[in-house]
């Protein structure tokens, strides 16, 4: 057996924690199964406050390595910036060195493409405070940051279908912007399918065409997938 081969088998034996920080919560899961489990998060917290309570939430679980959804940019396996919704001292933070243990990191929407992707091209997009978006195409997954593109009125697609958009013009007029900020995007990347995850999909009632709905679950799905599936490229 060879040794890039040996290597495969051993990360997908390892019992993987995937983490899932959002602004309201953040919520683990090992690869080794059980529930869920969920600490308050919010505008004040920190990296090192947030290792303090995955450390508290982990208590008694047995893993090997580490996986991140980190709600903002990252790049080299670091964020780049403070997230908007959380405290600060992010950017650059040495997860692996405060764990003690290897560490994967990526955007959160791409954690949740990643738990989602069933091959092909797929254009990922989480409707939720803001517009998460990731694509992977023939298992290449790329992170976009396409919240901030200008739409309509000098305003953002993420003005119009995050949550601002949503509780400053209703749902109805909600509603359409996402059926048409959807048809706008596949238009220009060609998905052969659009899965629309994050804490708002529920407030479809139908989906735009070609489209599927998200689970928020399928993010520690991505995590695990980080280490155990050596097609991805990331």
């Amino acid at each position: 057996m060879s040794k890039a081969v040996k290597q495969t088998v051993a990360d997908a034996e390892k019992i993987v924690l995937s983490i899932d920080i959002g602004g309201s919560h953040v919520k683990i899961l090992t690869s080794a199964g059980g529930e869920e489990r969920r600490t308050d998060s919010g505008p004040d917290l920190t990296p090192q406050q947030m290792i303090d309570k995955v450390k508290t939430l982990a208590d008694g679980l047995s893993y090997d390595v580490v996986s991140m959804g980190y709600p903002g940019p990252v790049n080299h396996n670091r964020p780049v910036t403070d997230p908007a919704n959380l405290g600060k001292g992010w950017a650059g933070f040495d997860f692996a060195g405060a764990f003690g243990k290897p560490v994967k990191v990526v955007n959160d929407a791409m954690m949740q493409a990643i738990g989602s992707y069933e091959g092909g091209r797929m254009l990922f997009l989480g409707l939720g405070t803001g517009l998460g978006a990731a694509m992977i195409a023939d298992n290449v997954a790329q992170p976009m940051e396409l919240a901030h593109l200008p739409y309509k009125k000098g305003m953002s697609f993420e003005d119009y279908v995050g949550e601002r958009g949503l509780e400053k013009r209703g749902k109805k007029k909600w509603r359409k912007s996402v059926f048409d900020v959807v048809d706008r995007l596949r238009a220009a990347l060609q998905p052969d399918y659009v899965v629309i995850g994050g804490g708002n999909v529920d407030k479809l009632d139908e989906l735009p065409a070609d489209s599927r709905r998200g689970d928020n679950t399928r993010a520690f799905e991505g995590g695990f997938r980080l280490w155990r599936d050596k097609a991805l490229i990331v």
